[in-house]
């Protein structure tokens, strides 16, 4: 009976801190407001299974952002193509997104959706400032700054959080786009924030909201200096119920995921500290 008590108690009270948790970080961590933002993803499904936190953390409508969707494949590697483009689509409105029409997705032969496929970083860049920086090669004069269409961009970091090769392609394809925007061009920052998202080691993968202590404690290590503008580190905590939630990360995935719903999704749903938490870092990009 004692040890019966004592799971009940803790089934009662972690909730119970982690919700309060969730709405401090909410009001008071480092956020950012009014930017344009593009979510770089490499498959439909990505941006639920992994990014649910952070879309919904930057798309409430009272903190002004423009989040975007850009997805590097159609994950056609079952014949869905087409299907999962349409999931993803639904997946962003679910998560916030204005429109569909926030929502591309590229489908090119370079960007094969495979598991053993590692995609050229220099194509992903190419693609990047075609679509942001289309200007960047008639203005390679260090006395001219850097543009962008977008203030921010997000995708995977190194470990691309499954070691998947096209997500990890993402993350050196994205470098590479931040690089060239101020490769020869000292003095000029950036004007585009790169964030990525914070691979765990798997016990940690898979103790759902319970990590937050770990992702707390590692954010105050390692997000270094404290710029309003441009944060070392941001978290975004999902709260377990109601609009805006893991309970919407949840719909995302499960109503319009349906072609991705086998039944080993609903365990990650559950498990996954993805599902209810997303930590970032600012890369550091050396110049060129």
């Amino acid at each position: 009976m004692e040890l019966l008590t004592i799971f009940a108690v803790l089934a009662v009270v972690l909730p119970s801190l982690y919700i309060y948790t969730a709405s401090v970080v909410s009001t008071r961590f480092p956020k950012l407001e009014n930017k344009s933002i593009c979510l770089l993803i490499a498959h439909p499904d990505d941006e639920a299974m992994f990014f649910a936190p952070t879309v919904l953390a930057l798309t409430r409508p009272e903190i002004g952002n423009h989040v975007k969707i850009l997805c590097l494949s159609s994950g056609d590697a079952d014949g869905l193509g087409e299907t999962r483009k349409k999931e993803l689509a639904k997946s962003g409105v679910v998560l916030g997104l204005r429109s569909t029409s926030d929502v591309f997705v590229v489908e090119k032969p370079e960007f094969r959706d495979s598991m053993t496929t590692t995609w050229d970083a220099g194509k992903i860049s190419d693609l990047l400032v075609s679509a942001f920086a289309p200007q960047l090669n008639k203005s390679k004069g260090a006395s001219s700054p850097p543009t962008a269409s977008i203030d921010v961009l997000i995708t995977f970091d190194a470990g691309g959080v499954s070691s998947h090769p096209n997500h990890i392609s993402l993350y050196h394809g994205a470098k590479e786009f931040v690089g060239a925007l101020v490769a020869g061009k000292a003095g000029w920052a950036s004007p585009v924030d790169l964030y990525t998202l914070t691979t765990v080691p798997i016990a940690r993968k898979y103790s759902a909201f319970l990590d937050v202590l770990p992702t707390l404690l590692s954010w105050a290590i390692g997000a270094g200096k404290r710029d309003k503008k441009h944060p070392g580190g941001l978290v975004f905590l999902n709260g377990l119920a109601g609009h805006g939630s893991f309970t919407t990360a949840w719909k995302a995935m499960t109503t319009a995921h349906k072609s991705q719903m086998v039944w080993f999704r609903y365990g990650w749903i559950i498990l996954s500290r993805y599902m209810y938490i997303n930590d970032l870092r600012l890369e550091k990009i050396k110049r060129k």
